[in-house]
């Protein structure tokens, strides 16, 4: 024990010295540089300290959980303040995070409302000012708060152990609900232009370009191509034959699109070639049917759900029972399946039952974003009750939206996603992509599909794959588990080299609670994907890890695993 005190004490001490000598001319780290945001000069002992904890890696626990963390989301300034990235509160402290007008940030949880100014050391919390010790910072893009927001306004206790380089989060109304009885983007300024589908079958379409529009609002206005969507979608089906997110989802995840809508314009039938992705999807999340609670947290932390309910009206300048005109209300109850897709962008718990045509059994409904133009409904919006049958049936939240500099290289062989699944009438199985590098990369991440609410996942690869037999030689990358069904990218921690022209096999183990067949997978499965092919890929999938069989040869079918690089410069 004395010799490892030892070695630490000599391992600070060199530490420090280095961190003397890097800041011996300069002990001012511009931590910010973009107008009233920017910090004054520090003195030299805490740059040396604040220095020493960032590059040793803050750890990071919330209500007694571990939490990952990088050094672009959470570091200490030369103050011993810690700061902590707007963008990943929403997943870290489940609080809506919207940045307006590249200037205010507001956080809300409960009933409150905070509003904070870049570069400014005050907190409007709910119309009341309070002093802060820090200022918002505004580094690369990204607001910067102070613990202290945290804990002032989000209800939090804040602790940081110096020992173990670990700063811990604990909430003290842990029981309540995190989102309020009402909430409605109209009023947070996060509702794109409301479009008009006009009489083509591409309802599912506008549903997901305006969810996924909605979660980049309000820092990111952008009107994706519903046009191109519904034609350049890899499946076997024209405009007029509908559709379902499924599609949206593999559209997405492939990197077909989006496009802008400036570059193919709807409703001309036609959408040129050659346009690329404006944003990579590497996350959407299906959430569980009929959880209002879910629903409701979705919209508040992350953008506009995709659901679907069904329609006894082909348009809006049609009539129905079900429909209130003067109130912009709907309700249905019977066995109709759905048949049209809509975005649910709020909800009002307190929404009379009686603004209904038929009375539901209570009060309540889900705020709806339509795509029938403004004429309908409330400029477009109208109000579908919580008794519905069908509306939160099924619900779709795009959470993963990255930039196109995000990889250099995507691997894939499922162009049109989730269309069935295979396994061994058990809720486990491992499945594999086998991939020929390009070029020297690196394997930066992998991406596939949980069929089911918590599945865990363990992420192996296998090195100079030949055949079968290279199986037993898998090494374990990374494991984790996902809350809700959906597709997700799964980044690889230690980053791997791939050679040129070597084989490499992607192996995931897969575990979905109450699902005999747990491996999403690409085929022809009627006339829509009739255009699937099944030689651009090498799939496996095996029981236990030990016997394989190709999938395209056996199953008639691809592995949806994809596979992210990024080329390495030479």
């Amino acid at each position: 024990m004395r010799k490892s005190l030892k070695w630490y004490s000599l391992m600070m001490l060199i530490i420090i010295v280095c961190c003397v000598w890097v800041f011996r001319d300069d002990f001012t780290p511009q931590l910010v540089n973009e107008g009233t945001s920017e910090l004054a000069v520090d003195d030299r002992w805490g740059t040396i300290i604040a220095s020493y904890v960032n590059l040793r890696g803050i750890k990071l626990q919330i209500d007694g959980k571990s939490v990952q963390t990088t050094g672009d989301n959470l570091f200490f300034d030369n103050d011993m303040q810690l700061y902590i990235a707007s963008d990943v509160m929403p997943d870290w402290f489940s609080c809506a995070s919207n940045f307006y007008s590249s200037n205010h940030l507001i956080l809300e949880k409960y009933n409150s409302r905070i509003v904070l100014a870049v570069g400014q050391r005050t907190m409007m919390c709910d119309d009341v000012s309070m002093e802060l010790a820090s200022r918002i910072l505004l580094k690369d893009g990204c607001v910067y708060v102070p613990a202290e927001v945290v804990e002032k306004g989000l209800s939090y206790s804040y602790t940081w152990d110096v020992n173990n380089n670990t700063a811990a989060f604990a909430s003290t109304r842990p029981d309540e609900k995190v989102f309020p009885y009402s909430y409605d983007y109209r009023t947070e300024g996060r509702v794109p232009e409301i479009k008009n589908q006009s009489t083509f079958g591409t309802c599912w379409a506008f549903a997901a370009l305006m969810a996924l529009e909605t979660s980049l609002e309000p820092e990111i206005k952008i009107d994706f191509s519903e046009d191109h969507m519904s034609i350049n979608n890899n499946f076997s089906m024209t405009q007029n034959d509908g559709g379902e997110y499924t599609m949206a989802i593999a559209y997405l995840a492939s990197w077909t699109g989006p496009v802008l809508e400036e570059d193919d314009p709807y409703g001309d039938g036609y959408s040129p070639e050659g346009l690329e992705a404006v944003v990579h999807l590497q996350e959407a999340q299906v959430l569980e049917s009929k959880n209002y609670d879910s629903i409701k947290k979705a919209v508040f932390l992350y953008g506009g759900v995709q659901s679907s309910l069904y329609m006894e009206m082909p348009d809006g300048k049609s009539s129905s029972m079900y429909y209130d005109e003067g109130k912009s209300s709907y309700y249905y109850i019977g066995p109709e399946k759905p048949n049209h897709d809509i975005v649910i962008i709020g909800w009002d718990d307190t929404y009379p039952a009686s603004n209904f045509t038929i009375e539901p059994d209570g009060d309540g409904a889900f705020i709806c974003a339509n795509s029938w133009g403004e004429e309908f409904g409330d400029r477009g919006v109208f109000y579908i009750s919580y008794y519905d049958s069908n509306i939160g049936v099924h619900n779709v939240i795009y959470t993963g939206v990255e930039g196109t500099d995000n990889y250099d290289n995507i691997y894939q062989s499922d162009l049109c996603g989730w269309v069935g699944q295979i396994g061994y009438d058990r809720d486990y199985a491992y499945f594999s992509n086998v991939y020929t590098a390009a070029d020297d990369e690196t394997l930066e991440a992998v991406a596939f599909y949980a069929v089911a609410p918590d599945t865990n996942y363990e992420v192996y690869i296998v090195e100079n794959f030949t055949n079968e037999a290279s199986f037993s030689a898998r090494r374990l990358l990374t494991k984790g588990s996902f809350s809700n069904a959906g597709y997700y990218t799964v980044d690889i921690p230690d980053k791997v080299e791939l050679e040129a022209g070597s084989r490499y096999a992607i192996v995931v183990y897969i575990q979905s609670p109450n699902a005999k067949r747990p491996v999403a997978v690409e085929y022809r499965g009627d006339s829509s994907t009739a255009s699937v092919i099944l030689d651009d890929g090498e799939g496996y999938i095996s029981p236990h890890g030990d016997i394989w069989i190709r999938t395209e040869d056996t199953k008639q079918c691809n592995v949806c695993l994809k596979m992210f690089t990024n080329n390495i410069e030479k």
